[in-house]
């Protein structure tokens, strides 16, 4: 379906809480591309993590996306990403890691105006991602 590839800034963390390490880490811009859809991410997303006590991150994702023609459709989504600690601690060390090493999937909706994108308003999709030091690429897969 797509390909977004986002820009990430530096996370800010709350560790130590009763459910888990927070991190918030900002959405600086970045792009997607696919066959009916291309354009650019909006500064100002956010993904909200919750590091658990087993080593899983939860990912809770909220971006707004530009298409080419202007319309601008807001995508949500719910993660996971888990791997062996070493694997992880590379990461969160800024190096990039061979995503074969690790787990990252999200659940992701969408919200269109009315017009040439609101197909997305009843699609489910499935992304695979891999990390990068300062981004984050997904591939979308519309789920049929």
């Amino acid at each position: 379906m797509l390909q977004i590839d986002a820009v990430l800034g530096d996370p800010q963390a709350t560790p130590g809480g009763p459910i888990g390490e927070r991190r918030l880490i900002p959405v600086l811009g970045g792009q997607f591309r696919g066959e009916r859809l291309r354009g650019e991410l909006l500064s100002g997303g956010s993904d909200c993590q919750v590091v658990r006590a087993d080593g899983v991150t939860e990912l809770d994702i909220r971006v707004a996306l530009a298409c080419e023609d202007g319309t601008v459709v807001y995508m949500r989504g719910f993660g996971l990403r888990h791997g062996p600690a070493e694997v992880m601690q590379q990461m969160a060390a800024g190096a990039e890691v061979d995503p074969s090493r690790y787990y990252f999937r999200e659940a992701l909706a969408f919200e269109a105006p009315a017009g040439c994108y609101d197909w997305l308003n009843r699609v489910l999709a499935i992304g695979s991602g891999r990390r990068t030091p300062n981004s984050a690429i997904i591939d979308v897969f519309e789920v049929c």
